[in-house]
């Protein structure tokens, strides 16, 4: 196998170039999807039909069907239905974001149901308001419980990130991709591709366990 990592040397800081606009559209839809993922576990667990007929259909569609099928409607469909084209960086953050907050919100409506139900009983007898009760009491308490998780979730949206390729979005994955077409050597960009996604999704984890055991210590 001739292999020869000198000859992408000059083209390494191109692709490192590409950690920032993967990671902006990771934390922009990390965040959206996990507001919005939120709002359907109220939903969930609601005392209305139609909020939770709804949440439950959102979430089997967006499970039910492959993240790169929802990016490639999204990008290339939605000209078609709005009549208005939308970046590539849009696209992916978007689509990330709806599928993201269907799985996020079967993981937050998990740890709602798994607090103490004393927690809610003692909040009613002395008067606090179901929201308030929701946003200082339950959720706080339930999010603790998810955070491993939450912080798998993200960095599996980390590593599916990658896919924005397909419609040329400039991150990691497509400059490696451009450096292999024109070196005409795909092995050694895609290997340091494949190590800088390693070291990012190695740094998540470390700092999800700094922040479990900080959440433990403060108990």
């Amino acid at each position: 196998m001739d292999l020869d990592f000198t000859a992408i040397l000059p083209s390494l800081p191109y692709i490192l170039k590409g950690i920032g606009v993967t990671l902006k559209i990771v934390l922009v839809a990390g965040l959206l999807g996990f507001a919005f993922g939120i709002i359907l576990a109220i939903f969930k667990i609601s005392k209305y039909k139609a909020l939770n007929w709804f949440a439950d259909v959102y979430t089997s569609i967006f499970r039910g069907t492959p993240l790169i099928l929802q990016l490639m409607i999204i990008y290339y469909g939605a000209p078609q239905i709005i009549g208005v084209e939308i970046s590539s960086y849009t696209a992916a953050v978007v689509s990330f974001s709806l599928n993201s907050a269907a799985y996020i919100s079967e993981i937050i409506r998990a740890g709602i149901l798994a607090v103490d139900k004393g927690q809610k009983e003692a909040a009613m007898a002395l008067g606090v308001p179901g929201n308030r009760m929701m946003r200082d009491i339950i959720l706080p308490q339930a999010l603790k419980n998810i955070l491993p998780a939450l912080m798998n979730e993200f960095i599996t949206l980390t590593k599916e990130s990658a896919i924005v390729t397909v419609i040329a979005a400039n991150d990691i994955m497509r400059r490696a991709y451009i450096v292999g077409g024109e070196q005409y050597r795909f092995f050694e960009p895609f290997i340091f591709a494949g190590l800088i996604y390693y070291l990012m999704v190695i740094s998540l984890t470390v700092a999800g366990k700094a922040v479990e055991r900080r959440m433990r210590q403060s108990d």
